[in-house]
């Protein structure tokens, strides 16, 4: 049984908390519950599923959800160099115009809710172990499981809430509210924070069943994932004031190293046979699935029931009539052009634009497009002419883009389901599907296992297991060229032996330097995870987001013209500003994050 179902028994029985800053410390059940109600299975499992209902954001079927989305599509891929914001103009969703270029400050109301969001969730674990902590055996059945359960839901909150804003107040439940209410946030450092977070998982690890009778609750190898993905940012130490990478620490990579480890000998899980499984309903807690946020369709609850609103405005146009956020950037498609040997171009920044559209008259033109690519490229991306998913009616179209001048013509391709299939929603939201989003995946473990072999300088061994998702992706299925020219964007369909391209991925020699393998895996990285919300706070980990950003900006503003004048700033772009609210909320005991200047 996946999460979702027995989520809906809390949903049905919890009142959600709203976003007011008066009630974020009074999170327990609003309806009159007595205390000998809750201390049972019953009453002690509600608060629980309270908890997990968190992941899909604390009020996940209000359309706001998807401005501070739980799948960063904005906060970690339209700030990063993989996506455009997309929508209707740079004043459609303004907030997340100002996200892109880097002009917030600390009146931001969605940097401000989010917080709050993120807190409301902690707020859920912590009521739900005060309750536990209580409780004895006799009472709760599973109590020591339940409470690792909150241990790690509460350590992956705090975690997402760490690497937005970096100066976080912890708190827990045995604090009561005015102490939660006035912790100052800068009493722990970046690397105190995460050696915090990283303690509270490691430390239910024994409590933690292998395997769930409710898929969706926590076992062991979800938490020992989460885990490795705490170290591995632990690892790279900060200077606080510059977010300069100091040291990397060998010790929290050996841990990393060890949890994947684990992890990969268990025999639970693998990569799915053919990359575009990923976005398949049918392949929701499949193989490839470590821990999945469970979402689902005509449940009996509003609308079409309990689906990934934080993507509801981003789908394209075309088939799926949406919204048409979330645009992937051409820096992200020019990244996946390779050598003749199949290996990506690392300074594919010096190359024309692959696949660029320009318009002539009445006529869209499509050119470059015989350079090499990974075939991971029309996996993620929905490019003009060519075929998208297993929709027969037309190929991608560049009218499938709402605002073409602003922000071009491709459309991303993941997070939904093809728009003729029998799993997509009819209606709005656009593009709803029961697809659960994959939070961990295998792809991933391998990666970081990469990464922490490659900084410890055991290269020969990362490599193997980069190329173990190369090959991956060498071995899907191909995306076909589309055969009727009529129904194509400009009349064209380049056919390359009835392929949208010339595909070509290759391996990497394992004898290759360490700093070529640091730039294979961060590439690797990118490409695997392009627009899955992770890659601006993989460049912030690895110390190279001003260097990463600015160059990009640098080469974008051709493209975009709202780039022109915009720089990241080194030192204080690399987080979020504390907001104002919140700053007023902690009875001024906050302070302000570099860069922001004072409040």
């Amino acid at each position: 049984m996946k999460t979702r179902y027995f989520i809906l028994a809390a949903v049905a029985s919890l009142a959600m908390v709203s976003c007011n800053e008066s009630v974020f410390l009074d999170n327990p059940p609003q309806a009159t519950v007595s205390e000998e109600l809750l201390m049972t299975p019953e009453g002690s499992d509600q608060l629980c599923m309270a908890a997990y209902a968190a992941l899909m954001g604390p009020n996940p079927q209000d359309w706001s959800v998807c401005w501070y989305p739980v799948t960063h599509w904005s906060t970690g891929s339209v700030r990063a160099d993989d996506a455009y914001k997309g929508g209707g103009g740079t004043g459609d969703g303004w907030e997340t115009h100002r996200l892109e270029t880097f002009t917030l400050d600390a009146t931001d109301p969605v940097s401000d809710s989010k917080w709050f969001h993120l807190c409301v969730s902690i707020q859920r674990c912590n009521s739900a172990l005060r309750v536990l902590n209580k409780c004895t055996e006799e009472q709760v059945p599973l109590r020591d499981r339940r409470i690792a359960e909150m241990k790690v839901l509460r350590a992956h909150y705090f975690f997402e809430l760490q690497r937005m804003y970096n100066q976080i107040p912890w708190y827990d439940e045995n604090m009561d509210d005015a102490t939660v209410q006035t912790t100052p946030n800068n009493e722990f450092t970046r690397e105190e924070l995460l050696d915090k977070i990283a303690q509270e998982i490691s430390s239910v690890l024994e409590d933690l069943p292998e395997t769930q009778p409710e898929v969706g609750r926590v076992n062991r190898y979800m938490a020992k994932a989460y885990l490795a993905k705490v170290l591995l940012y632990r690892a790279y130490e900060q200077n606080p004031q510059t977010h300069a990478v100091v040291n990397v620490d060998r010790k929290a990579l050996e841990e990393v190293v060890s949890l994947c480890k684990d992890i990969r000998n268990s025999g639970r899980y693998d990569l799915f046979d053919d990359f575009q499984e990923l976005d398949l309903v049918s392949s929701d807690n499949g193989k490839e699935c470590i821990w999945d946020i469970q979402y689902s369709m005509n449940d009996g609850s509003n609308s079409a029931g309990r689906v990934n609103w934080s993507h509801l405005l981003n789908t394209p146009q075309g088939p799926y009539n949406g919204d048409g956020f979330f645009i992937p950037s051409q820096d992200l498609i020019n990244s996946y052009q390779t050598t003749e040997d199949g290996l990506p171009v690392f300074d594919y920044q010096k190359l024309p634009d692959f696949a660029s559209v320009t318009i002539e008259g009445d006529k869209a033109l499509i050119s470059n497009y015989d350079h090499n690519v990974d075939p991971r490229l029309d996996f993620v991306i929905g490019r003009p002419n060519v075929t998208w998913k297993t929709y027969q009616e037309t190929p991608c179209l560049g009218q499938w883009v709402r605002d073409r001048g602003t922000y071009g013509y491709n459309s991303s391709k993941r997070f939904v389901v093809s728009p003729e299939s029998p799993d997509m929603y009819p209606g709005w939201p656009w593009g709803a599907s029961a697809m659960n989003w994959h939070m961990i995946r295998y792809a991933h473990i391998l990666l970081w296992e990469a990464e922490a072999h490659i900084e410890l300088g055991e290269v020969s061994q990362g490599v193997e297991l980069i190329n173990m998702v190369r090959e991956r992706a060498a071995t899907s299925e191909y995306v076909k060229a589309w055969t009727d020219p009529s129904k194509c964007f400009d009349g064209t369909c380049p056919d390359f032996d009835g392929y949208a391209a010339n595909y070509k991925i290759g391996l990497y020699p394992t004898t290759i330097s360490q700093e070529e393998a640091r730039q294979a895996v961060r590439t690797e990285n990118r490409l695997e995870c392009a627009m899955e919300g992770e890659r601006f706070f993989d460049l912030v980990r690895w110390g190279i987001a001003a260097e990463v950003m600015n160059s990009f900006l640098d080469v974008e503003k051709d493209n975009r013209v709202y780039y022109q004048g915009v720089t990241f700033t080194s030192g204080k772009d690399e987080y979020l500003p504390i907001t104002n609210n919140q700053y007023k909320f902690s009875g001024r005991n906050y302070v302000q994050n570099p860069g922001y200047g004072q409040f």
